[in-house]
């Protein structure tokens, strides 16, 4: 697995280069100016649609405007909401949520021209079972140029990179998270999450886009609602850091972050990376997968739907992942403070690393010299000495290691580890198999600009009274690294979707275990079941229907591999899910500039027609009708 992740980080240090993010960002640009700021029909003649002022049981298509919005929201609104800027604040500070704002504003052009290309290039051959995509805009728009071949190819690849971000982003992405939570929370074992999850998403992916959608028209109101009212709450509580915070967003997106607590700091750049590349995964925008559920509305109007799309990124972006980042802002989860007590007389220090069954210390693949940490307490003469002795229950004349490959020590003094007053008032007391961590200084970090870094380790619960033992991992510096603080701060690690519960729960505590869970179950089940209609197009477009049974056989097998213990930090989840999103821009953006010329056209005869009084709206239908789809039946 370490092998495949080098290999992973090695191309995802390309595809993500920051020059590919100056592109992206400089396309969203460029299509808001050929647009004339279409952001603002978005939001004004975006949500007249919806309403169903519009729709036409006569149309083309198997699903209304409405459904069809809820079922690309429910791909967006998802855990790249909770899970995704807990990792961009984590990871690269305040300022990351400026460049996620960035994203959202100009994502919004990005999706109107990508879905209206889409619409205007989707196979209605069958009219209630529409296809499209990025793949048929290429196979159809370059074969009206005489270059079918090309076109199919360029199709193609595009499909490979899309079913490569269905598995990744759409698929292990939610089931490592929710599994990650639950068991966080309540102890339950991510199989047994991931067995139910697959059960769940195979029972409405059967059904097809009418089934998913009908399920999603359903779920995102109550997800985003629920949501949306409890950030409310907890912002309402923390209302006098809001204004600061919102300072230290826009100050510190070009400056660099200090480091403090648990956060380790980091450069203006830094910041912009993390915050487009997890805005870039949550809301979608260039990446080719929305268009896929756009194309399956009920219209006639290709630019139409294009509109509707692009309230998308505003939703996802601007609304929710905004509130999740000032949650984590304001609550001060991003830089808490330690969370483990050690006794005055006691001290953690580094260690040479030595787990290969050979005297001396260890090295990573690359020669790197490999540390780990060690408990000492003090003597009644003020003498240091190790409170951990190797544990040798086989045996063997050799040190036991655990199941993970780690050494096993039992603790030879009394040195208790326990929360503070304030983290068991939070989180409550240690259960065991917490992730923590320890500060160290050592060499240069080249993301952070300064030389903090990580040194991990898992607490473990053992014997009959239950002592607590601390295994720590290993880390790679040719110098010793020396913890900061004396060795005295221990944090707990909060990865992706567990963070954004722990700030809510500082606010009321209990509020993230049970809010964080059950919207991190509705987002992870409606994103699962949107993306697989992705792929499943995609698997049409290369294999024909006849592959359309296996492929989600396949698919729902894979959330239970990756809730299984498949992806195993967040630091894996993040370099799976970049991989995915990363190939898809890297497929879909030259397809959108090739011919984004032919939806630009199509938009503005659009609203001039409109504009002269063509195709009027009539009344609204019921609300209940069109959440469920029943006025274009």
């Amino acid at each position: 697995m370490e092998q495949l992740m080098n290999v992973l980080n090695a191309v995802n240090g390309v595809i993500w280069h920051e020059y590919v993010l100056y592109i992206v960002l400089a396309i969203g640009i460029f299509f808001t100016i050929r647009t004339g700021i279409g952001q603002y029909k978005s939001l004004t003649h975006g949500v007249t649609v919806i309403r169903g002022k519009y729709d036409d049981h006569n149309d083309p298509g198997a699903i209304n405007h409405f459904q069809a919005l809820s079922a690309a929201l429910s791909a967006t609104v998802g855990l790249g909401n909770i899970a995704g800027v807990g990792v961009a604040v984590a990871l690269g500070g305040p300022g990351a949520v400026f460049w996620m704002w960035m994203v959202g504003i100009f994502g919004m052009a990005l999706k109107m021209t990508e879905v209206t290309l889409s619409m205007l290039y989707r196979n209605t051959d069958n009219p209630d079972e529409p296809h499209g995509g990025p793949m048929f805009v290429a196979q159809k728009a370059f074969a009206e140029r005489g270059l079918g071949g090309l076109g199919k190819a360029v199709g193609s690849i595009f499909v490979v990179t899309l079913l490569i971000s269905t598995i990744t982003g759409g698929n292990m992405f939610q089931a490592w998270s929710v599994g990650e939570i639950t068991e966080n929370y309540f102890n339950i074992p991510s199989m047994v999450t991931g067995i139910v999850l697959a059960i769940l998403v195979g029972l409405v992916i059967i059904g097809g886009i009418k089934r998913i959608g009908n399920v999603a028209g359903r779920i995102v109101p109550l997800m985003c609602a629920l949501y949306i009212i409890a950030a409310f709450v907890v912002l309402s509580m923390n209302i006098a850091e809001i204004p600061e915070t919102l300072k230290l967003i826009v100050v510190e997106a070009f400056s660099p972050s200090k480091a403090e607590g648990a956060f380790l700091g980091g450069t203006a750049g830094y910041a912009l990376l993390w915050g487009m590349k997890r805005a870039l995964f949550s809301s979608e925008a260039g990446q080719g997968s929305s268009p896929i559920a756009h194309s399956a509305a009920k219209t006639d109007e290709p630019v139409r739907e294009g509109v509707v799309a692009g309230l998308e990124p505003f939703i996802d972006t601007i609304v929710v992942c905004t509130l999740t980042a000032l949650v984590i802002l304001t609550s001060g989860a991003w830089n808490r403070g330690p969370e483990a007590d050690l006794p005055d007389n006691a001290r953690i220090v580094v260690a040479a690393y030595d787990n290969d069954g050979v005297p001396g210390q260890d090295t990573d693949d690359s020669g790197t010299k490999l540390w780990t940490l060690v408990s000492q307490v003090q003597d009644e003469t003020g003498n240091w000495i190790p409170s951990a002795t190797p544990v040798d229950e086989n045996t063997d004349g050799k040190q036991d290691t655990s199941d993970d490959g780690l050494l096993r020590w039992e603790i030879a003094e009394s040195f208790p580890i326990h929360r503070t007053d304030d983290a068991v008032r939070i989180s409550g007391a240690f259960r065991g198999n917490e992730d923590l961590f320890l500060v160290v200084e050592s060499h240069l970090n080249g993301d952070t600009g300064l030389n903090l870094h990580r040194m991990p380790g898992r607490l473990r619960l053992i014997g009959e009274d239950s002592r607590r033992v601390i295994e720590w991992g290993s880390f790679a510096s040719e110098t010793e690294p020396v913890p900061v603080s004396g060795g005295r701060n221990v944090y707990v690690e909060y990865p992706g979707p567990s963070l954004t519960g722990y700030a809510f729960d500082t606010a009321i505590p209990g509020l993230g275990k049970y809010l964080v869970t059950l919207a991190a179950w509705l987002f992870a089940l409606s994103t699962a079941i949107s993306w697989s209609y992705y792929g499943e197009q995609g698997i049409v477009f290369l294999f024909g229907e006849k592959a359309i049974i296996p492929y989600k056989a396949i698919y729902c097998i894979a959330i239970v591999v990756a809730a299984w213990g498949f992806i195993r930090t967040d630091a894996e989840l993040d370099s799976l899910t970049a991989l995915g999103t990363g190939v898809m821009l890297w497929a879909n953006i030259p397809i959108m500039l090739i011919f984004g010329g032919v939806a630009m056209r199509a938009y503005k005869d659009y609203f001039k027609r409109m504009n002269e009084g063509g195709d009027p709206p009539h009344a609204a239908p019921p609300i209940t009708e069109v959440v469920e789809g029943k006025d274009v039946e």
